[in-house]
């Protein structure tokens, strides 16, 4: 699952991720009374000792993560309420390994780890990746005066990543697009890929897609699950005229499966890049 939030490169806001969650909520038939934002007060480092009892063994000492959720995620702990943290601490999370510890520890003990948490929002030794600036219009094309790859598709469609990688070690000419959610671009991502989400608008003038090539170079379309995505960008690009696109077979997970590189995000905390489209 991506992050869909604007601070990691997702498309939605603050105040659209609400509005679907409240959506959510009814439809799920859960009164929202049951989860009133209200804020926990608690001893932050009584909280801290009992995380590191009870907590850092799944979630990581440093809330980076393991068989548990990963806590130090700030994109998460700023959207998610004091109310909400502690019910999930305190009755655990269905269908997960996450468990109950209402009866295991004192109110006072839960209210201490709410308030922990509630402090690690800011920073805890994770550092907030820097949302990076996707190719401009004329690094579109990658190896511009190259030769153009000779695929072989698979049903007329789909390209190996062996394939790919060899026309890549060639310096074929070609585009790349990463059609997931621009989070996981901003993670990492095959060389000289540009990101063109499934969600895009393909339609509007002045759209990225307008700005690719139609003199019939090469395009190659991906995603992670590993097709359906690409294949739905794919199938848009051709209703509007492009030739010779092909979908990677394996999908990014299966590419980086197969021990092809990818090239992974900035950690360090810069300037915020804004994401922007021609």
């Amino acid at each position: 699952m991506a992050g869909f939030y604007e601070d990691i490169g997702g498309p939605l806001s603050r105040g659209q991720l609400i509005s679907m969650t409240v959506w959510l909520n009814e439809q799920a038939g859960i009164p929202l009374s049951q989860v009133r934002p209200e804020t926990v007060n608690g001893d932050v480092q009584l909280g801290q000792e009992i995380y590191e009892r009870e907590c850092s063994e799944c979630h990581g000492a440093k809330g980076e993560g393991g068989t548990g959720t990963a806590l130090g995620n700030q994109a998460m702990l700023s959207m998610t309420t004091d109310t909400f943290l502690r019910h999930a601490i305190a009755s655990g999370r269905q269908d997960t390994e996450m468990p109950a510890f209402a009866d295991k520890l004192t109110p006072e003990e839960i209210n201490g780890i709410t308030a922990f948490l509630r402090s690690r929002a800011t920073g805890w030794d994770v550092q907030k990746p820097v949302l990076r600036k996707p190719p401009a219009v004329e690094d579109y094309v990658i190896n511009p005066e190259g030769d153009p790859p000779e695929f072989t598709l698979k049903d007329g469609l789909y390209v190996m990543s062996a394939d790919l990688y060899k026309a890549m070690q060639e310096k074929r000419r070609m585009v790349i697009l990463d059609t997931r959610v621009m989070s996981l671009w901003q993670l990492s991502h095959i060389e000289g890929a540009v990101p063109l989400p499934y969600y895009y608008d393909y339609g509007n003038v002045g759209a990225l897609a307008d700005d690719l090539p139609k003199n019939g170079t090469w395009i190659v379309t991906y995603c992670e699950c590993p097709r359906a995505a690409a294949e739905s960008v794919n199938k848009r690009l051709v209703d509007l005229g492009f030739e010779n696109t092909a979908v990677l077979w394996e999908g990014a997970f299966g590419w980086v499966g197969l021990g092809y590189p990818v090239s992974h995000g900035d950690t360090t905390v810069a300037e915020k890049h804004s994401i922007e489209y021609r």
